[in-house]
C-alpha cells in the first residue's frame, strides 16, 4: 500500500517549507495553485525532488478547493502507487481544504493501495493565537474559496488542529505549543518535521472519535497560561439567561465544545462549538433516553460511553459537558458564569421564552 501524508495549515509560506522539508527522492508532493479558484480552475501539480512529473487544470462550475482536490485526487494516488516507483505521497491541502473529507475519501476509495499513514498540521506561532481566539473570517484572510464560506479563521484552524496527528510549529513557543496540546491532547507538537515520513501514526477510527460533535477535550493542566474549563450539569440550562450571557463565555476563549442541555429543547440533544468569539448551537440528535435501544447505534460512540457511566435514574444521558480552552482564562469566572445559566430548581421548564427557536427551527431529530 502507497503511504499517503497528507498536510495542511493556512499559512502558506509555512506548509510550503515544511512540505519541502518532508520531500525525498523517493516521494512524490502534490500540491495545489488555488490562485485561479474564483475563475472556475485550480490547478494540480506533482513533483518530485527532481522536478514535475504531472500537471492538470482542474476546472469546476463551483469554486469549492475541498470539491476540485476531492474530485481527482484518489485517481491521482492510484496511478502513482501503479508505477510503483515510489514509497510515499504528501499531498500538500491548501487552507481552505476539508483534510479530515479528503482522509475518508482515500480509506474508502482507495483502502486496497493507499493507505493515510498521517495527517500533519502546520502553524504560524506568529498569528495562531490571534487566530484561534479572534473573529475574523476566512474572507478576511484572502485565502481562496467559495464566496459563500463563512467560516471564521479560528474555525478553521482548529479543525486542521484537532484532526491532526502532528503540529508542526512554525518556530519554538511554549505557550502556542500548550495551546495546540490542549486543543489536540492526542498530536505530538514539535518544530521539526524531520523523520515523520512514513511514520505511520493515523487511524481512521480513533480519528473520528476525536472530532465526534459533541464530545469534550480534557487535557492535563501544565501550570503554564493555557487553561481549561471541563464544566458539567445535570440540570438544563435556561435559555434565557444562556442566550445573555453566551458573549461573555467566549471571550477570550479559543475553543469551546461539548453537548447542551436545554430546558426549552428537552427532545434536542444539542452540540455547543465556539471558535474564538464565535459560536454555534446545533442539533445533534436524540437522546439516548429517548430512543429505543435498537436506535442506540445512531449515537456516538464516545456519547455512549460516556452515558453508561453517567446514566441519571430519572434524566437519563440528558446532561450538559462542556471544555473551554483559552489563554489566561479566568477559570473561576467562567464557571460562575456558566453555573448562572442554568435552570434553578424554584423555576419551571414550562412556557419559558426561547431566544434560540429561530436558529433551531425545523432542526427535528427523526
Amino acid at each position: 500500500m502507497l503511504p499517503v501524508t497528507l498536510l495542511t495549515g493556512i499559512d502558506e509560506p509555512s506548509r510550503n517549507a515544511v512540505a519541502t522539508t518532508l520531500l525525498t527522492p523517493s516521494a512524490v508532493l502534490v500540491e495545489y495553485d488555488v490562485s485561479g479558484l474564483a475563475g472556475g480552475s485550480v490547478v494540480r501539480i506533482a513533483r518530485t525532488s527532481a522536478g514535475v512529473i504531472d500537471e492538470e487544470v482542474i476546472r469546476m462550475g463551483h469554486p469549492c478547493v475541498s470539491c476540485a482536490i476531492r474530485g481527482s485526487l484518489v485517481a491521482l494516488l492510484l496511478s502513482i502507487a501503479a508505477t510503483g516507483k515510489y514509497q510515499a505521497v504528501i499531498v500538500s491541502v491548501p487552507g481552505a481544504g476539508d483534510t479530515q473529507a479528503l482522509a475518508e475519501e482515500i480509506a474508502r476509495d482507495g483502502s486496497d493501495e493507499l493507505r493515510v499513514d498521517a495527517v500533519l498540521t502546520v502553524l504560524d506561532t506568529a498569528t495562531v493565537v490571534t487566530d484561534l481566539t479572534g473573529e475574523s473570517l476566512i474572507h478576511d484572510r484572502g485565502i481562496p474559496t467559495a464566496a459563500e464560506d463563512g467560516r471564521a479563521i479560528a474555525e478553521v484552524v482548529a479543525r486542521q488542529l484537532e484532526y491532526a496527528n502532528a503540529v508542526i510549529l512554525s518556530s519554538p513557543d511554549e505557550t502556542v505549543a500548550a495551546l495546540a496540546r490542549a486543543i489536540n491532547p492526542q498530536a505530538m507538537v514539535r518544530t521539526d518535521p524531520a523523520g515523520l515520513l512514513g511514520v505511520r501514526l493515523h487511524d481512521p477510527d480513533t480519528a473520528e472519535t476525536w472530532v465526534e460533535p459533541g464530545t469534550i477535550s480534557a487535557p492535563l493542566q501544565d501550570g503554564g497560561r493555557v487553561r481549561t474549563l471541563v464544566w458539567q450539569s445535570t440540570r438544563p440550562f435556561h435559555p434565557e439567561r444562556l442566550y445573555d450571557a453566551l458573549e461573555d463565555i467566549v471571550a477570550g476563549t479559543a475553543r469551546g465544545k461539548g453537548t447542551v442541555w436545554l430546558a426549552s429543547r428537552p427532545d434536542l440533544r444539542l452540540g455547543w462549538d465556539s471558535f474564538g468569539t464565535n459560536i454555534s448551537l446545533g442539533v445533534l440528535g436524540r437522546w439516548l433516553a429517548d430512543l429505543p435501544a435498537d436506535r442506540w447505534s445512531e449515537v456516538g460512540r464516545t456519547h455512549q460511553a460516556r452515558s453508561a457511566l453517567e446514566w441519571h435514574p430519572e434524566h437519563g444521558d440528558r446532561a450538559t459537558y462542556l471544555s473551554i480552552t483559552g489563554i489566561d482564562l479566568d477559570i473561576w469566572e467562567l464557571e460562575r458564569r456558566l453555573d448562572g445559566c442554568v435552570l434553578r430548581a424554584d423555576e419551571s421548564a414550562a412556557q419559558l421564552t426561547d431566544p434560540f427557536a429561530p436558529y433551531l427551527e425545523g432542526s427535528a431529530a427523526a
